[in-house]
C-alpha cells in the first residue's frame, strides 16, 4: 500500500525540523564535507551528528561515500539546497509582515 503524497510530504518536513540538520544541510550546500569538517562547524557531539546524518540520509536528502579514509557527505540534489533557500525566503516575508504589524500597532498606540 503506498504512502498518500502529503503523508510523504509531512515526512519530508519533519525531518527537517532539528535545528542540526538545517545546519548540515546548510553546510554541504558548497559542496562534499567530511564528518570531521561537520563536526568542526557543529557545537554537537559526535554521536549526536550520526544519529542525525543518519536520518537525512535515510531521507534521501544526503549520500555518503568514502574518500580514502574520510567518510564524506554531500546534499543528494540540488533541491535540497532550493528547498533551504525558499525556506529562507518564506522565512523573511513572514517576519517582515510581523515588524510591519509591531511598527503599525506602535505607532497606533490605539485598538481598532
Amino acid at each position: 500500500m503506498s504512502v498518500p503524497l502529503y503523508q510523504a510530504k509531512a515526512e519530508l518536513f519533519r525531518t527537517l525540523g532539528h535545528p542540526v540538520r538545517i545546519r548540515v544541510l546548510e553546510l554541504l550546500q558548497d559542496g562534499p564535507k567530511p564528518v570531521r569538517d561537520l563536526l568542526a562547524a557543529l557545537d554537537v557531539e559526535a554521536s549526536n551528528l550520526s544519529q542525525q546524518l543518519a536520518v537525512l540520509r535515510r531521507a534521501g536528502m544526503v549520500t555518503s561515500y568514502r574518500e580514502g579514509a574520510l567518510v564524506m557527505y554531500a546534499l543528494s540534489t540540488p533541491d535540497v539546497a532550493d528547498l533551504l533557500a525558499a525556506g529562507r525566503r518564506i522565512l523573511g516575508a513572514v517576519l517582515t509582515d510581523r515588524d510591519a504589524l509591531l511598527d503599525e500597532l506602535r505607532a497606533s498606540g490605539t485598538d481598532r
